[in-house]
């Protein structure tokens, strides 16, 4: 059995991915309560970023993680295709629960099923994420961890959607951002306890591509792209900033008018 090292570039890699999820989970809260003030299209497109910053958040602290998991005996690489289906997984599952919550008038039972449905996925992404990896060797799982990742995603899930209900303020918000990162962090490396490989050395070569090539260059666009989008949220102004700006600008129209 081949030793697993899930920190080979030491604590560099787990605190990044930590902070990847916090971005994303902050970013999602903020985006959700605009969408909550907001109607039409407006609503559709704040709970359209929502969703996407919560997704790649999830997916960006996966990979960021996973460039510093490594396996004696055996160089790892990545199948391209099936990385990048793992991030279409997880924006999917996000958009459905981030949407059922967003629009349903039955918010209890909304939380309930788009909770264990994104949590499900959040896994699926996961587990697609791993069945992407090459390697000389049979990967094998333990079905209690698998499982215990698995309800740590669905609770993680459904905390962050009950979260951009109920959660109004920056520092609420903030809160709650380091705790769910620390949900689906701690969701990840469960599962990678999981992991089981048997090495079969061999020096044929591995298909796909190594995480520095293919991994690391995604990671850092879906990470800028979070940053912008923060930077855009930020600078955004709310429903009410919007409604005391034109209600200053009524009495000043006024006035010209007459």
């Amino acid at each position: 059995m081949g030793h697993l090292d899930h920190a080979t570039f030491g604590w560099l890699t787990p605190v990044l991915s930590y902070v990847m999820a916090c971005i994303g989970a902050a970013l999602g809260l903020r985006c959700t309560v605009r969408a909550l003030g907001a109607t039409g299209r407006s609503r559709r497109n704040w709970l359209i970023t929502a969703a996407s910053a919560i997704g790649t958040g999830i997916w960006t602290m996966h990979f960021v993680a996973m460039l510093g998991f490594g396996v004696s005996g055996t160089d790892i690489r990545y199948d391209v295709p099936l990385t990048i289906v793992s991030l279409l997984v997880a924006m999917i599952v996000v958009w459905a629960g981030v949407f059922a919550v967003g629009y349903s008038r039955d918010r209890t039972r909304a939380l309930f099923l788009g909770g264990l449905t994104t949590g499900i996925g959040v896994a699926s992404m996961h587990y697609l994420g791993m069945a992407a990896v090459r390697l000389h060797g049979h990967v094998s799982y333990d079905p209690a961890l698998v499982a215990l990742s698995v309800l740590i995603a669905v609770v993680a899930a459904t905390a962050a959607l009950w979260a951009g209900l109920n959660i109004k303020s920056p520092i609420a918000v903030t809160v709650a951002s380091l705790i769910m990162g620390a949900a689906v962090t701690s969701m990840h490396y469960t599962a990678m306890f999981a992991v089981r490989v048997h090495v079969t050395p061999s020096g044929q070569a591995l298909p796909g591509a190594t995480a520095m090539q293919f991994i690391f260059p995604l990671a850092v666009g879906l990470g800028s792209y979070l940053f912008l989008t923060s930077a855009f949220v930020a600078l955004s102004p709310t429903t009410g900033e919007r409604e005391a700006s034109a209600s200053a600008q009524r009495p000043v129209e006024s006035a010209v008018a007459n």
